[in-house]
């Protein structure tokens, strides 16, 4: 199916935004429009909303983050993950302008191609790794979460049911994830049940809280707090208050610390303490942010002399997410160090580390060569961590 509705046509030009800038909007805002209409001129496929996952794109492109490492030869569309980051930069931008041109945005584009990976021929149904078209592919557990949350805060943030009731949907495939081995938690495949991440509870506690404040039913609440706590017990390091990354079945621990991980325990604990006054979630998350700082930041001496202190290289997606649990944070104590530190870093990227076509690569420090390939979802994280920094 064709969709025939045009970004260009609700967006900011490549033209307008390259040239003088706007004064009515925040350069952050101008900078998130500008990668978003990158992503659409560059990554479309002329022929759907569905998007392809690189640019220049490579039909031997090895998607090297599903389960079993498959090669994904010829596959003319992203993977899930990926495109799921379009949504998350569109109710960013939605959330800090309160813009209807980004509900135009997702109802009529990025849904209808996130329907392309919908599978209820398994249940309960959720969204597979690939378009239902290409036949059954893995169901992550993380990758619907990310999508629950994007649902939940939609539905907070324009009220219509339609949205709550996908979010409800997505909450049905996380808890079936759930089993007694671990004493709990849940798995990230739902193939491949060999291990429970980091990524797939600690963003589960925060979509069972985002349920909560939608629905006021306590049993999500509970839930969140029980994911919660199964993470601090089980993934977290005690030396730093930081978060590894798995447990396996054998419990031996993937000691690999990623930006997302400890971000989204992070946002739980102030979630928590929002939701609860117990100013133990409050030392904790502040605990988390300042390892954090220590931990994914370092210090770099620009070409002028000026010290800074900027965030190492990562997938910028992990850097993205981070940045949601210290956004929550400073929604609480109004501390601007770590959104300062945040703001340097996504400054600095902007001058030195896009190409000629404006498209980032994982380095921020120097300049992408213009034949390298540049990912969808790093390019959708820039445009949600631009759009956190509009009203900052």
């Amino acid at each position: 199916m064709k969709y025939l509705v045009s970004w260009a046509a609700i967006s900011v030009s490549l033209a307008v935004a390259y040239g003088q800038p706007d004064p009515v909007k925040s350069l952050s805002l101008q900078r998130a429009e500008m990668v978003l209409d990158s992503i659409y001129s560059l990554y479309s496929t002329g022929d759907a909303s569905l998007l392809r996952e690189n640019y220049p794109h490579d039909s031997q492109y090895r998607a090297d983050y599903l389960a079993d490492g498959q090669t994904a030869l010829s596959n003319r569309y992203a993977y899930l993950w990926p495109f799921s980051g379009t949504l998350s930069a569109a109710v960013a931008l939605l959330a800090h302008t309160n813009d209807k041109q980004y509900i135009t945005l997702i109802d009529e584009r990025i849904l209808p191609a996130l329907q392309e990976y919908y599978d209820d021929s398994r249940k309960p149904a959720a969204y597979a790794s690939y378009i239902r078209s290409a036949g059954l592919s893995d169901r992550f557990y993380d990758d619907n979460i990310w999508l629950g949350i994007d649902f939940a805060e939609l539905f907070l943030h324009t009220g219509r049911k339609q949205y709550l009731e996908k979010a409800k949907e997505i909450w049905s495939f996380v808890i079936s994830g759930q089993d007694s081995l671990l004493e709990g938690g849940i798995y990230w495949c739902e193939q491949k049940k060999t291990s429970k991440n980091t990524c797939s509870n600690a963003p589960a506690a925060v979509l069972a809280f985002r349920m909560f404040e939608a629905t006021n039913d306590s049993a999500y609440f509970y839930r969140g707090k029980e994911l919660y706590e199964w993470t601090k017990r089980h993934l977290q390091d005690p030396e730093d208050g930081l978060y590894w990354d798995n447990i396996n079945l054998q419990r031996k621990i993937d000691k690999r610390k990623y930006p997302y991980n400890s971000g989204q325990m992070l946002q739980s604990a102030t979630m928590l303490f929002r939701l609860t006054g117990d100013s133990l979630y409050l030392s904790e998350a502040r605990r988390i942010a300042e390892a954090g700082l220590g931990y994914f930041f370092a210090d770099l001496t620009t070409e002028d002399g000026q010290s800074m202190r900027l965030l190492k290289r990562s997938d910028n997606w992990f850097i993205a997410v981070m940045m949601r649990g210290y956004a929550a944070l400073y929604d609480i104590d109004g501390d601007r160090r770590y959104l300062d530190a945040f703001q340097r870093s996504l400054d600095y990227a902007w001058m030195q580390g896009r190409d000629a076509h404006g498209l980032f690569g994982k380095d921020w420090k120097t300049r992408p060569r213009e034949n390298t390939r540049k990912w969808l979802l790093d390019q959708a994280a820039m445009v949600e961590m631009y759009a956190r920094l509009i009203d900052y």
